[in-house]
């Protein structure tokens, strides 16, 4: 057993598991890779770690369900969300969930440790002074309504009154800039 400390990094991009694994061993972790949910909280049963990367979107699953199962399992594992489709509601349940960090891709290893790290908010934050387009609110509003329905794309469409296909075809959209 190695006295690292353990890391479970979940994504389903293999090439990047393989980089940001690499990266992270350099920077002394003991790094477990899983690609699926449900691997990710297999490995995480049998290794309880004391860290966690794990993407929002995993296949077409959510990564916020394996925040709560290993909060679950140990309340003390320090979680980063890793995301290419950044929204406020999906930020908001990540840290509600005990996700510590919340970072969009493309993020380097230094950013990743710094925020498994961080122990507190950042008040100099930059704030916009232009709001959101309608395009990205509607998005962010898509993710709201999803994140209600715990990931389930049918319920979530129900609620918003529109086709479960429509749904999932303006969430694989890469959310505009602003």
């Amino acid at each position: 057993m190695s006295d690292q400390p353990r890391l479970l990094l979940v994504d389903d991009d293999e090439t990047f598991c393989w980089v940001l694994e690499r990266a992270l061993k350099k920077r002394g972790f003991d790094v477990a890779v899983a690609r699926t949910v449900e691997s990710g909280l297999e490995q995480a049963t049998q290794l309880t770690p004391e860290y966690a990367v794990i993407d929002l979107r995993i296949g077409h699953d959510s990564g916020l369900v394996l925040v709560k199962k290993l909060k679950e399992l140990d309340i003390n594992t320090r979680i980063v969300i890793l995301t290419g489709y950044a929204s406020i509601a999906t930020a908001v349940e990540a840290i509600k969930l005990g996700a510590v960090h919340y970072l969009t891709k493309p993020a380097d290893a230094d950013e990743i440790v710094a925020a498994l790290h961080k122990q507190s908010g950042d008040p100099d934050v930059e704030l916009k002074d232009k709001p959101l387009s309608v395009k990205r609110m509607e998005w962010e509003y898509l993710q709201k309504v999803l994140m209600e329905h715990e990931g389930n794309i049918s319920a979530a469409a129900r609620a918003l009154g529109m086709h479960r296909r429509t749904l999932q075809r303006k969430l694989d959209k890469r959310p505009v800039k602003e």
